[in-house]
């Protein structure tokens, strides 16, 4: 998701509530001692690095599950077998963040950890979404210069105006109209969701437990509000608002405030005294927020030659990497690097790759197509320039990025289907987990996914910066909590809190 706020919040709550649970009732037809009749015809795809005994299978789904027997799309596809096959009780299935992210990729980096702490409870599987990697993917045939990030998140101009935002997206927006075909048209929340009950199916599973992650919480709770006795034990880590109205377009607009209450994580470490010279912006962290808001508008005036030919480090150049930063610790240096040898008379700024070069075609189109066959966004252009100059007087860190002009503005096709409002109806099955200070799906987002959930999702809140929890940011408590849930169907008999553990701070 990839994809909302957070503030102060008083959270009145202790990890030692972990100790009280409720135990899930556990499936008889699930907990079988050998794996499921599969439809799905299984290679070796083990890779150096990854996963011993990685397999990977394709499948097939409708392009349009109103016409099922037409055309078909292919998925790819990837499990991990259970090593202990007498303690297997069913499927794990990742579902990936973005819109746009490959599950395979999932599997690939996190595998092995997660095995590991299944102890053999499940097969793992992932799968790469309509458009995505290995699966069938789609072409809007953009040029190479509306396919840069600074490009697809609409950054203002350096004085606010969206005049060549509203240009690029209405130029995006043809392009895939004419281009993209079916199917573009078909990549959607809703069809993921069927695709991933098609997926049930050929594993030859009842039910599912699902682990989703940004992005892939939405997914997932779409998936349990659709299909309920379907849904086995079913984590979602790192949610964002749910509500129908918005959908992915509320999701963007909450990483304003998401980058503020993120932000002091940096300036706290960027100030550190133990901070090597090289990495170290100043003395105190209250000085690194001005300090880089004036760099960004210097640099706005004046944007500064990089080591990428062609692609200077301008003042969006240095929001976004900013905002890619943010997502986790370990990248505060190379953007401490960035913030220093464009500080320099005769610095080079060294661009983050994601910024050097354009998206490849298919993944700057599932980004988009996912996002606008969503939910309809507003036509009118005036509310937008509104809103921009609104968002950039509250939350100059983003400039007023997250409530700008998109794609999705000029949209040709009405979405298939509906946003799903996420209710409170079905099995208690579900355990959140959430940063406290998660600059992509803020704390506040998550506690309206909590909301809709009601009694049949618990949080866990980890007091913690960055995106992702589980398996990511060495909090012992809050990979306890998940792991247990999902190998005992133990979960808290309350929301509660998970302190960070300080020797993962910095």
């Amino acid at each position: 998701m990839t994809t909302c706020p957070r503030r102060a919040w008083v959270i009145a709550l202790s990890a030692t509530v972990l100790a009280g649970s409720l135990a899930l009732p556990t499936t008889p037809a699930a907990a079988t001692a050998a794996t499921p009749s599969s439809g799905l015809t299984w290679r070796s795809c083990e890779k150096p690095g990854g996963p011993a005994g990685q397999e990977c299978a394709e499948l097939s789904v409708p392009l349009d599950y109103r016409a099922p027997h037409g055309r078909q799309l292919t998925l790819a596809v990837s499990r991990l077998r259970s090593e202990r096959p007498a303690a297997r009780r069913g499927t794990l299935l990742l579902i990936p963040g973005g819109p746009g992210g490959s599950g395979l990729h999932d599997l690939q980096e996190r595998g092995t950890a997660l095995r590991g702490q299944m102890a053999g409870a499940y097969d793992i599987v992932s799968f790469d979404p309509r458009g995505v990697g290995g699966s069938t993917t789609a072409n809007c045939r953009l040029r190479a210069d509306d396919r840069y990030l600074v490009g697809l998140r609409s950054w203002p101009d350096a004085d606010g105006a969206i005049t060549e935002n509203v240009a690029r997206s209405r130029r995006i927006a043809e392009a895939c109209a004419r281009h993209g075909g079916p199917v573009l048209r078909s990549m959607s929340t809703a069809n993921e969701v069927r695709d991933i009950d098609r997926l049930r199916q050929a594993l030859g599973e009842d039910r599912l437990s699902a682990w989703g992650v940004s992005y892939g919480t939405y997914v997932g709770a779409v998936y349990a509000q659709k299909y309920p006795a379907r849904t086995d034990r079913w984590v979602l880590d790192s949610s964002g608002d749910p509500d129908p109205e918005r959908v992915e377009r509320g999701w963007l607009a909450n990483m304003a405030v998401g980058a503020d209450d993120r932000f002091p994580d940096f300036a706290a470490w960027a100030a550190d005294p133990s901070r090597a010279k090289g990495l170290r912006l100043a003395e105190r962290p209250e000085d690194v927020r001005p300090l880089f808001l004036r760099l960004a508008a210097e640099l706005d005036r004046q944007p500064k030659e990089s080591t990428a030919p062609g692609l200077p480090l301008t003042g969006n150049r240095l929001r976004q990497a900013l905002q890619m930063a943010l997502y986790s610790d370990g990248a505060f240096p190379q953007l401490a690097q960035l913030i220093q040898a464009a500080r320099q008379p005769d610095g080079h700024p060294t661009l983050p790759a994601a910024l050097a070069q354009p998206l490849p075609q298919a993944d700057a189109a599932v980004t988009i197509a996912t996002i606008c066959n969503d939910a309809r966004w507003p036509t009118a252009i005036a509310p937008y320039r509104r809103a921009v100059a609104l968002d950039r007087a509250r939350h100059p860190l983003t400039a007023g990025m997250p409530v700008n002009v998109a794609a999705c503005t000029f949209w040709k096709d009405t979405p298939a289907d509906k946003p799903t409002r996420i209710t409170a109806d079905g099995p208690s099955t579900l355990l959140m987990v959430q940063n406290l200070r998660d600059p992509s799906t803020p704390y506040a987002g998550a506690l309206k996914m909590r909301q809709a959930l009601g009694d049949r999702a618990r949080l866990v809140t980890v007091g913690h910066g960055g995106h992702g929890v589980y398996l990511r940011n060495g909090n012992a408590c809050a990979d306890r909590t998940v792991t247990t849930f999902l190998t005992t169907g133990k979960r808290p008999q309350r929301d509660v809190l998970c302190a960070d553990d300080p020797r993962h701070a910095g």
